[in-house]
């Protein structure tokens, strides 16, 4: 049979089946799509590929999903860093975005973002940002996948007026998405404490009616709870679900302060929680109790939050975060293994998004959404158990070559269709024009 491409590998991660390993294996892509996994000898024998790829001391593992991002924030990071959440956000980045955030913001501060995931083997990510539509197109040229969010907050923006133009563009947005295979929308209503009932009833019969995910920080702090509470009279989540906002589409995003009886309610709605620890940590939020909504049964994806509040968008690096932090809060070693890290940041995050029969997995007859990581350096050696280094060891400097649907976007560290040098210079003039206007 000819193929486009043979990929041989000394392991091959599908992540489906659940901690398998293929030891010497090789991955047939024709079309954009997963045609074969097999042992290489076997796969040599059955496949006339165009073109074949040697990657001897390598792990191909599913492409990593960033399910919860504010990608054009990268122009962000390291601004107003150590700082509780509202203090931050208040006094310091909603200023600086009222100024600044528009379209040029926006494009400049997503292409970084999309090179540093790239480079990280980031394959798709969920976005929250003004101007989505900017953030598409971005990302239809830079061939990755995304999620991109239409943004709902009560009061105006540089991007929209109020509840009913951010409604009518992120509608637009959505139609304009048609047919786009790589890039759709979810409704983004940006939090309980910045969107009041009538909009987020609004937005969860749109959501029904187009399928459509809804994506929600939730939880996020315990001030919000209180605050929650002091004007609903009710904690947020309790609310959002007499609002029936909560189902199998719902996305909650942090999810540090629940008591138990509220993961078992959250839980029957079968919905999905991203789990940012670095993010809440960094700002102090709180812990989301990890092993406790898996026990649940509550599908857990992982996301790195914003460059500004990370400050990276690294998802190895988040996986053994995750994997760690959920130990120490269960008191319990046995948490969140290595294999379970894997999955929430490959196949969990592609469920939550509803598109886990498409990728998240490497398995025949899904996309070819794959990432290499050379294990040969010295930082993972001596090698046991390759899924063990990967969340456990290795680092994002090891990913050498990342596909997105059969379409190399990262050939031996190298971005195919971005430019590494314009992007990283206009970065550097954002930050001569924002350090000059940066409050106080």
């Amino acid at each position: 049979m000819h193929i486009d491409t043979l990929i041989k590998a000394r392991w091959i991660i599908p992540v489906e089946p659940h901690a398998r390993v293929y030891e010497n294996h090789a991955i047939a892509i024709h079309g954009g799509r997963i045609v074969g996994i097999l042992p290489t000898a076997e796969a040599l024998a059955e496949y006339q590929p165009a073109q074949v790829e040697e990657m001897p001391s390598h792990a191909l593992i599913p492409g990593l999903v960033n399910t919860h991002t504010h990608a054009a924030m990268s122009l962000l990071r390291g601004n107003a860093d150590d700082l509780p959440l509202m203090e931050w956000l208040e006094d310091h980045i909603w200023p600086i975005e009222r100024r600044y955030a528009g379209e040029a913001f926006v494009r400049d501060g997503t292409d970084l973002a999309l090179a540093e995931m790239i480079r990280g083997g980031v394959t798709c990510f969920n976005d929250m940002y003004f101007f989505p539509e900017i953030t598409a197109r971005q990302v239809i040229q830079s061939g990755m996948r995304a999620t991109v969010g239409m943004i709902m907050i009560d009061f105006p923006t540089n991007w929209a007026s109020g509840p009913d133009e951010y409604l009518s563009k992120g509608l637009a947005l959505y139609d304009s998405l048609r047919g786009e295979p790589l890039v759709n929308a979810a409704f983004a209503p940006h939090a309980p404490y910045t969107v009041s009932d009538g909009p987020l009833i609004r937005l969860r019969t749109l959501a029904e009616e187009l399928d459509c995910p809804i994506h929600m920080h939730l939880h996020e702090t315990a001030d919000e709870v209180r605050q929650g509470r002091s004007s609903h009279g009710m904690r947020p989540l309790k609310r959002l679900g007499q609002l029936d906002l909560p189902g199998p589409r719902f996305i909650a995003v942090h999810m540090t302060q629940l008591e138990d009886d509220e993961i078992e309610y959250y839980a029957q709605f079968g919905g999905s929680i991203v789990h940012c620890p670095e993010s809440n940590l960094k700002l102090a939020s709180g812990f989301c109790p990890v092993a406790k909504l898996l026990n649940a049964g509550i599908n857990v994806a992982l996301g790195t939050d914003g460059p500004a509040s990370n400050n990276d968008l690294d998802v190895l690096g988040e996986m053994k975060t995750a994997a760690l932090l959920a130990k120490g809060v269960a008191g319990d070693a046995r948490v969140v293994p290595a294999a379970t890290a894997l999955r929430m940041a490959t196949l969990n995050g592609a469920k939550a998004l509803g598109q886990d029969m498409e990728f998240g997995s490497l398995e025949v007859g899904k996309s070819a959404d794959i990432v290499a990581l050379d294990l040969g350096d010295i930082e993972t050696q001596p090698l046991y158990d390759p899924i063990s280094d990967i969340v456990y060891a290795a680092s994002r400097h090891q990913v050498t070559d990342v596909w997105v649907a059969g379409r190399r976007l990262l050939n031996k560290r190298e971005l195919t269709t971005l430019d590494r040098e314009e992007i990283t210079a206009r970065a550097v003039a954002w930050r001569e024009r924002l350090t000059l206007t940066t409050p106080s």
